[in-house]
């Protein structure tokens, strides 16, 4: 009998058909010859299979039975459901990233796949907004895919990555660097702020070369050469593609930052081990009825770990305490779980836990599981919950250390079966109503006459980033240096993602269906928040709270400078 297919083997097939299939299925309406019928009055020639017209309304239905209107407010409702509906598959392809990540590990997988699916949605929306319709329709609404494409960019370096700060902030020391977990100064602009690591520095480095392709596809505009445009075009993708591949290439034999995940999800599986030990064994309950932490119960805790009550918890009263908690079959090296906990305890950093240190971190650790449950009730349960997601979790790390001992009983299979499942809805939701949400926004500008690209600057990023953007703030609320280096890391490579893989889809794009390359405008907003920013934090690792101000004044910035020159200078 042949031996069952690995879980691996499986998950790289389905990867490969999300990659390949997905943009097959992302229009809802088919390739019309720019030659004969594509014109003019009611349909030439040319058949509709996905999409009918829908009749007396003026507009199209997408697949025949998705609805459509001619109205302002009634493509404003379908511009947030079909946002709703991108946001949701950024979710399902993101949760089925992370399980992907746990069950492969650091490699290959990760780096080759993890980055492109990441950058799906706004890759399919940017595909559907010039592949379909005659070329003067495609030239029209191909805007769109430059208003996400630059408004995603922008909106990671910008709101992003000030938010992180703000979320981030601890109080500087005299050096300047962040004290992990101190946040005492408030909001003083140079009194607090955020450190990352000099590994951040690099990618931002990455990030800052990544829009190389940009400044050569405007080179004949640049020098108002009238040749050679489809050229610089077919070079500026080739570059793209290639830088693609080598950031892909660097995350495969530089994958730290998949091992900053992982290590972050084993921590969170000592985090909610220690949690349901406490809240079972403890004197009382460690949350009230209302969901409100019990302080007097966590000090208790602490009491009953100090075996010498000397006020304070030495690494072998903690490897103790740790080698009694039940972790219900999953393996735990009871060494390495008590050096995670005393590095996100011992703030102070003098080898030792004090009763506020561990007061201070219970209450981060609790406040932590809140929100990654996100459930809204604050119970026995919602301990329970979190316990059940992060055994999942942790039942599909890979065993690579040899100085952990025994194996993950869990049930890979069925979380294996459940990463597949998310990564194939989020691809099939993504496909399918990318094209209607480009769409809506296109009649929405029709009807309210403001321009596509500045609709889809501000309201397509929301959906196809808060996914990406919620998971970087609860990253930066722990306030440490290590998670904070992970948050800015993955927005870096979040634009980087959009400076080649959805570049290269834009490019194809132009250069497959002869549009005009005329975003003047658009690409010099995307040079100066890249190269300014890119700039700013490749040399140097210490951000004061004011920088996050700065970030945020580009964001309207950036629009108003594309209002100017295309409306006021004519660059359009």
């Amino acid at each position: 009998m042949a031996p069952p297919l690995s879980p691996a083997i499986l998950l790289a097939v389905t990867l490969l058909v999300v990659v390949v299939v997905a943009p097959l299925l992302a229009h809802g309406r088919p390739l019309i010859s720019d030659g004969g019928g594509g014109g003019g009055g009611g349909g030439g020639n040319a058949t509709t299979v996905l999409r009918l017209p829908s009749e007396g309304m003026g507009c199209e239905m997408s697949y025949g039975f998705l609805p459509c209107t001619t109205t302002a407010g009634g493509n404003l409702f379908l511009v947030l459901a079909y946002g709703f509906l991108m946001f949701k598959s950024a979710t399902y392809l993101s949760s089925g990233s992370e399980l992907l990540l746990e069950i492969l590990g650091p490699g290959i997988v990760g780096g080759l796949f993890l980055p492109i699916l990441g950058a799906l949605p706004d890759a399919l929306l940017i595909l559907v907004s010039g592949l379909s319709g005659t070329k003067e329709v495609a030239q029209s609404q191909v805007l769109i895919g430059m208003g996400l494409l630059a408004g995603s960019t922008v909106m990671l370096l910008t709101l992003l990555w000030g938010s992180c700060v703000i979320v981030g902030k601890c109080d500087l020391s005299e050096e300047s660097t962040a004290i992990d977990t101190r946040d005492t100064k408030g909001f003083s602009l140079f009194g607090s702020g955020v450190s990352t690591d000099k590994q951040t520095s690099y990618a931002a480095r990455i990030m800052a070369i990544s829009v190389l392709p940009f400044i050569i596809v405007q080179i004949p505009k640049v020098f108002k050469l009238q040749s050679g445009l489809r050229i610089t075009v077919l070079l500026g993708l080739i570059v793209a593609a290639l830088l693609l591949l080598s950031y892909c290439l660097y995350q495969v034999f530089q994958p730290w930052i998949q091992r900053r995940r992982l290590e972050y999800t084993r921590l969170k599986h000592v985090m909610s081990g220690v949690l349901k030990h406490a809240q079972m064994h403890a004197f009382g309950r460690l949350l009230d009825d209302d969901g409100r932490p019990n302080v007097s119960v966590i000090e208790k805790l602490f009491h009953k770990i100090d075996r010498d009550n000397d006020g304070r918890l030495d690494r072998g009263e903690l490897q103790a305490f740790i080698v009694g908690i039940n972790f219900e079959g999953i393996y735990s090296n009871s060494n390495l779980a008590a050096d995670q906990i005393m590095a996100d305890f011992d703030t102070s950093r003098n080898n030792c836990i004090e009763k506020g240190e561990f007061v201070n971190a219970m209450l981060r650790w609790l406040n932590e599981a809140k929100r990654s449950v996100a459930s809204g009730t604050y119970s026995k349960k919602f301990l329970n919950d979190f316990h059940e997601r992060t055994r999942d979790e942790q039942s599909l790390l890979p065993d690579n250390d040899e100085e952990e001992e025994g194996e993950a009983d869990g049930n890979p299979t069925w979380t294996c079966i459940k990463a597949i499942l998310l990564l194939l809805l989020g691809t099939a939701m993504a496909a399918a109503f990318a094209d209607p949400l480009v769409d809506a926004v296109h009649n929405f500008s029709n009807a309210t006459h403001i321009p596509s690209f500045f609709i889809s600057f501000i309201a397509m990023p929301l959906a196809t980033n808060s996914s990406e953007a919620v998971s970087a703030i609860i990253f930066a609320s722990r306030k440490k240096q290590r998670t904070l280096s992970l948050t800015f890391s993955e927005v870096y490579g979040g634009v980087t993602m959009n400076n080649t893989l959805c570049l290269a889809v834009f490019l194809s794009l132009v250069y497959l269906r002869g549009l005009t390359w005329d975003f003047s405008s658009e690409v010099l907003i995307i040079l100066l928040v890249c190269i300014i920013m890119g700039l700013f934090t490749s040399f140097r690792t210490n951000f004061p709270l004011w920088t996050c101000f700065v970030a945020f004044l580009f964001y309207p910035l950036s629009l108003i400078m594309v209002y100017i020159l295309d409306y006021k200078f004519g660059w359009s």
